[in-house]
């Protein structure tokens, strides 16, 4: 299945999910099912921006982006996180109202159960697939999504454990449930917003630059690495090096060696970008970034 079509899914899904909660939360008035719903829907804005953003990230480059269009899957994962922020602020405000003023009074029914049940298996369900996807196509936009199904499913057990405890007399659990739902997705929401920050601002990924002078070492010709530069977009990682090479190789010798080089980087790291600048050993290079010698 292509990123696009699970993408798609996972939108239909959230849709589904998000009215249900929804029609049941205010038809019983449970803080902690409305939470979910909002949750939900949350989760559904943030599905169709995620649909959107793989669509425009898997376009070629083009003269305006010239590196492709791959952080547009980053930019979708910060703004689903900016979104989750916001919503959990929201529910806690209002349980901690609830709680001081006592308004504690809910209606549970069958329908505050079946809601909540059908939405773990749901989110069971499109958790495993967008994963799926995300590890096959190197997507930050679709693990963004998984772990917002993934959180879904944690936060409605609670939910469901407060519902239980509604009914045995214990009237602050659904506000407390719904308290730590917020703080759960609060949680999920801390790492997306690292994760999509560190590529927007060209973070190196890291043990990438590690990795590759570790592949270095294994070349007799390689004397030096200068300017190591790595950076993600999107699901893929861009990488650019000068290398001194031994300055007896011929311009033939030292193409080849370039050309060996990249080719071996790209199949130790999926979905890389390899520009190797290959100067002879002892050449006066400006370059100031990351050097490293490798020695004889």
């Amino acid at each position: 299945m292509s990123k696009i079509a699970v993408a798609r899914s996972s939108f239909l899904a959230a849709i589904g999910l998000t009215a249900f909660k929804l029609v049941v939360g205010l038809t019983t008035g449970s803080l902690g099912i409305i939470s979910e719903a909002i949750h939900s829907g949350l989760d559904l804005v943030a599905a169709f921006i995620t649909l959107v953003a793989v669509r425009v990230a898997d376009k070629e480059p083009d003269r305006e982006h010239q590196f492709g269009h791959g952080k547009f899957e980053n930019l979708s994962a910060l703004m689903e996180t900016m979104l989750l922020v916001i919503t959990c602020v929201w529910i806690i405000y209002e349980a901690i109202h609830r709680l001081s003023t006592g308004r504690l009074e809910i209606e549970v029914n069958l329908w505050s159960f079946v809601v909540i049940v059908v939405a773990i298996i749901v989110d069971f369900s499109r958790s495993r697939a967008l994963s799926r996807a995300a590890r096959e196509f190197h997507s930050q936009a679709l693990e963004a999504d998984a772990l917002h199904f993934s959180s879904d499913i944690f936060s409605s057990l609670v939910v469901l454990v407060g519902l239980v405890c509604y009914t045995l007399d214990i009237k602050i659990a659904d506000s407390i449930a719904s308290i730590i739902v917020a703080m759960i997705v609060l949680g999920v929401s801390w790492r997306l917003g690292q994760r999509s920050v560190s590529v927007l601002v060209d973070r190196a990924p890291e043990g990438v630059t590690q990795k590759i002078e570790q592949l270095l070492h294994s070349y007799a010709d390689v004397e030096k690495v200068e300017n190591i530069r790595v950076r993600s977009a999107g699901p893929d990682i861009i990488i650019e090096m000068t290398i001194e090479s031994n300055p007896m190789l011929s311009f033939e010798a030292s193409h080849r060696l370039s050309d060996r080089i990249e080719q071996n980087i790209q199949d130790a790291i999926p979905r890389s970008h390899v520009h190797v600048h290959m100067e002879p050993s002892g050449h006066d290079s400006s370059g100031h970034a990351q050097e490293t010698s490798l020695g004889a």
